[in-house]
């Protein structure tokens, strides 16, 4: 299998393969310090994507005027298709601690966790989907990032006005985050706050969904789906993103994924079939 593209390869001819069973390219690649330097490998690919993702949001424009115009402009649209809900939940549930304190909680962590964890478990227990997968995130975040850079956009917490509560500046005594989104604190300078549309938090939730769909029973698909419907409320009610924010978060990783899929040489509904 090719370790970009994810594309299966046919075997040799069995008349070239030893009468023994696997050659010795079999044998290397199952053996344990093959599969240490590979995964080594991958943890060297992700953390260089995730140096230039971080890089790439901070060379992006810091114009709040003009952030904030397209952000009107999101909004008029959403009152347009009755999508504007996003004071009223913001709103309703910025001042319930109990409930303010979780959603920074699953803000600024789930997404740091459940992502990388999805990508270990392909990579250990599924490797025949991982490459496919890892290019899946990988062109959907890409997309994301040239979304930043083209068109950055305020999130409701930043518009005038005060009518939106910023929950993880509200919150910022419960945890490491500081009043600049889910930074830690001290960090704040670092995060391009301006980076609305699309949501990758709800595009990765997809992402997710996706990779797990075919080895999860009824019970796990059902939590998956729960996570990308969750991370959407949060991203929403802490006032972080709009409703079109997530909408578009959703479409550039559908985008990765299909180009993963096409690179990967499969059908793009074998993804979703169930084992």
């Amino acid at each position: 299998m090719s370790t970009f593209t994810g594309r299966r390869f046919s075997p040799p001819p069995a008349t070239t393969r030893s009468s023994r069973g696997a050659g010795p390219s079999t044998s290397i690649r199952s053996s344990p310090r093959f599969r240490i330097v590979t995964g080594v490998r991958e943890i060297l690919l992700l953390a260089s994507l995730w140096i230039v993702y971080s890089a790439s949001r901070l060379v992006a424009s810091d114009d709040l005027s003009s952030a904030q115009d397209r952000a009107n402009d999101i909004l008029d649209l959403e009152r347009v298709l009755h999508l504007d809900i996003e004071s009223w939940l913001n709103q309703a549930v910025a001042p319930v601690l109990q409930i303010a304190v979780p959603m920074s909680f699953w803000y600024s962590l789930l997404h740091y966790i459940v992502t990388p964890a999805v990508l270990a478990f392909l990579f250990f227990h599924r490797r025949t989907d991982y490459a496919r997968a890892r290019n899946a995130i990988v062109i959907g975040t890409a997309i994301g990032l040239v979304g930043y850079m083209l068109l950055p956009t305020a999130p409701p917490r930043l518009m005038d006005g005060g009518q939106y509560v910023d929950v993880l500046r509200e919150t910022a005594s419960y945890g490491w985050w500081s009043s600049h989104a889910s930074a830690p604190a001290g960090l704040g300078h670092l995060t391009n706050e301006l980076a609305a549309m699309p949501s990758l938090h709800v595009g990765w939730t997809v992402w997710v969904a996706w990779a797990l769909w075919k080895h999860v029973g009824r019970v796990g698909r059902v939590l998956v789906v729960l996570y990308g419907l969750g991370t959407t409320f949060v991203v929403v009610a802490t006032g972080n993103h709009w409703v079109l924010d997530a909408v578009a978060g959703a479409a550039v990783v559908a985008a990765g994924i299909a180009a993963a899929t096409h690179l990967a040489g499969r059908p793009p509904h074998h993804s979703w079939s169930s084992t």
